[in-house]
């Protein structure tokens, strides 16, 4: 049996012809002797983490030459590192802010390399003082639009049995020996916007030792971040104390290297962000715990939630 013939086309409609689209609207022209990039100093409030490279460092007016290397000083204009080597975010955006803070850069090149270039902008990242090339990392890191912060090894309360590292600020120390100490980690590399702990459960639960290492800090302009390694850390208030910029740990992310792990902690962030108004979390470069950030940072503009490096959240803590 012969299949029965398609049916014909249906026949054309004339149509009447349609006007060209109208060209789209010519945005203003600059100002002289400005482009039409946004202002670096003024980002785009509602997208905060595109802010662009972050200019080379050091700025020689808050450098101090020294037989352990550069150091970090206030400028003569009373400009600080902490502010100058700072990423950009725009002080209006009401928006609860979360900063994350991923740790232990420059000891392995592929997990840095990896964290500078998957990891979102506005992801701080905190170098450990042992590694080498790290002012080459810190150029690298800030022109990815990461701002960076010093890892100070610190005594934990298992010392010597956990050792933090050569240089590491002990409490059986003298505070002048735990000052020279702190000069060589602080001249390793320049540009960093501050400072945090690694290990210190000890170190930062003694008032007596803690004080003088922040009273340095604070005079050099620099901020802290207690990562809260201990309970009984005083090292938060002190620097409340004296009046320096702090912020300090919420949540460790990957204690339990996991993704569910991970995945619980930072929805943990937000839920202490959008009560408190800000939260700070420390990962390290794991590849599960780098992964996770980056799949879950792009979903915060969505729960009104900006994510902010962690000079964006000094002082927005409770004590």
């Amino acid at each position: 049996a012969q299949a029965p013939p398609a049916p014909p086309p249906p026949p054309k409609v004339a149509t009447a012809p349609q006007p060209p689209p109208a060209p789209p609207a010519q945005a203003p022209a600059p100002p002289p002797g400005r482009t039409g990039k946004p202002d670096a100093a003024k980002p785009d409030a509602t997208r905060p983490e595109h802010v662009g490279p972050l200019p080379p460092v050091p700025d020689p007016a808050l450098v101090q030459q020294s037989p352990h290397g550069p150091l970090p000083i206030v400028g003569a204009d009373g400009r600080k590192p902490w502010q100058v080597y700072a990423r950009p975010f725009d002080s209006a955006d009401k928006r609860p802010r979360i900063a994350v803070m991923v740790a232990d850069m420059g000891l392995s090149q592929a997990a840095t390399q990896s964290a500078v270039t998957r990891l979102p902008s506005a992801v701080t990242l905190a170098f450990a003082p042992y590694a080498g090339d790290l002012q080459s990392w810190i150029a690298q890191a800030r022109a990815a639009g990461h701002e960076a912060v010093l890892q100070l090894p610190m005594e934990p309360l298992d010392y010597p049995h956990n050792d933090p590292g050569p240089r590491a600020l002990l409490t059986s120390l003298k505070p002048s020996d735990n000052l020279d100490r702190l000069s060589w980690l602080l001249g390793r590399f320049t540009g960093y916007v501050g400072v945090t702990n690694y290990m210190g459960s000890k170190f930062t639960a003694s008032t007596n030792d803690v004080r003088p290492v922040l009273e340095v800090l604070a005079k050099r302009g620099l901020l802290f971040v207690d990562s809260r390694s201990s309970a009984r850390s005083v090292a938060t208030r002190i620097a409340a104390d004296l009046g320096m910029p702090r912020a300090y740990n919420d949540r460790f992310l990957d204690n339990e290297a996991s993704r569910n792990a991970i995945d619980a902690r930072l929805e943990e962030l937000e839920r202490i962000a959008l009560k408190n108004g800000a939260a700070v979390g420390i990962g390290y470069p794991y590849p599960v715990t780098i992964d996770r950030i980056a799949h879950w940072a792009p979903t915060l503009a969505a729960k009104g939630i900006a994510l902010v490096p962690v000079s964006a959240i000094v002082d927005k803590q409770s004590e």
